[in-house]
Formats: C-alpha cells, sequence, structure tokens
C-alpha cells in the first residue's frame, strides 16, 4: 500500500538586492547596526516546523541575503526541487516574496502549487523603499504579467500590515489590484512581521 506523502510548505526569507553595487557599500558604511551584543529576537518565521509539525517545513537559507542576487537565488531553489512534490505551499517574506513572484512569472515549476503567500513583499520592480539605497537590484521583474501568478498557484494571499516601515502598504494594493482573486489580509500594527508568533499565518496554513 503506498504510503501518503506529508503535506510540504517552503519558506523563502527576505533579505536586500541592490541595482549598484556602490549604494550596498554605501549602505555597509552608514546603517545603523544597532546593539551587535544583544540577543536576537525570536522570529515566527523559526517556529514554523513547531507550529506545523505535520508538514515537511523547507526553511533554506538563500545565498549572500545583504546583497542577494536573483541568479543565485534560483540556483539553490531549484536545487530543492527534488525534494518537493504536488500541493506545495510557498511563503516569500519580504524579499523572499518578490522572489518568488519573478520566479514564477518567468518559469513553469515542475509541481502544482497550492498556495502562495506573499508577506510582506515589495511590488517586484526597483523601488527604495525606506531610507536605505537597496532597490531591489534584479529581483525586479516585468510587473505587467503579475497576473501570472493566479496561474501558476491555485490560492494566492497577501499579508501586509499598514505600519510596514520597510514595504509601504500600498505595494499589497498593487498586487491585489493586479491579482482581484487573491485574498488581501491586512494588519494595522505588525509592521513588517518581524514578530516571534504569526498565528494568523499558521492558521490559514493549515486551513488549506
Amino acid at each position: 500500500m503506498a504510503v501518503a506523502m506529508k503535506k510540504q510548505v517552503f519558506y523563502i526569507h527576505g533579505g536586500e538586492s541592490y541595482t549598484n553595487y556602490e549604494d550596498f557599500l554605501y549602505d555597509l558604511n552608514n546603517e545603523d547596526i544597532g546593539d551587535p551584543l544583544k540577543e536576537a529576537s525570536q522570529r515566527w518565521k523559526n517556529r514554523l516546523r513547531v507550529d506545523l509539525p505535520e508538514y515537511e517545513v523547507f526553511t533554506p537559507s538563500m545565498p549572500n541575503k545583504q546583497n542577494a542576487k536573483y541568479t543565485e537565488w534560483k540556483i539553490w531553489f531549484e536545487r530543492h526541487f527534488f525534494h518537493l512534490h504536488d500541493n506545495l505551499i510557498l511563503i516569500g517574506g519580504s524579499l523572499g516574496g518578490m522572489f518568488l513572484a519573478k520566479y514564477l512569472i518567468e518559469n513553469e515549476p515542475p509541481f502544482h502549487i497550492k498556495a502562495l503567500f506573499m508577506v510582506g513583499a515589495p511590488w517586484p520592480e526597483n523601488i527604495r523603499t525606506n531610507d536605505s539605497r537597496e532597490d531591489g537590484g534584479d529581483f525586479a521583474s516585468d510587473t505587467t504579467k503579475v497576473e501570472e501568478l493566479a496561474r501558476k498557484a491555485s490560492k494566492i494571499y497577501i499579508f501586509h500590515s499598514k505600519d510596514d516601515s520597510i514595504v509601504p502598504y500600498e505595494h499589497a494594493l498593487k498586487y491585489k489590484e493586479a491579482l482581484p482573486e487573491a485574498e488581501l489580509m491586512s494588519f494595522e500594527d505588525k509592521n513588517h512581521f518581524l514578530i516571534p508568533e504569526f498565528p494568523e499565518l499558521i492558521e490559514k496554513v493549515k486551513s488549506l
């Protein structure tokens, strides 16, 4: 008797990408590094395997996230395809969402995507979203083709907080306009989702 395959979740974290290397160096020299002795806070993404014990949860560390390059992330993402099967749930946080948008616009994945979650994702064009010089680099894609995502994923969820200080809420509205069938879940006070727990996301994944 065939053994049922476990449901799968694949999460891609955020990062930064620069069109101009000089801008990257400028930010390295000028951005506030905070308290280097402060213990790192716990984030919801680190709890995914705990919160979703019935799933196979993939949380790869994507290459060079401080100055990410799309081609490098594409290679690393595709290296995992051997382990993935149909009805995959994809979650992209921030730049991870921008990456998934570009990848799915430009490529045909070899598995069915049950749901795509865009969490605080920048609209996929070169835009500086805060005080840094980071602009999305080569993760930008043809925004006239964003509607392609609806063909690649059975369900799409857009999670964004109205007080996001890194990626303005207007980016979520652009995704919603291009993807009217997507479900937009708006929050008032989760900023850029740098939070210890994210029960709303977990509940939605479990409901699929």
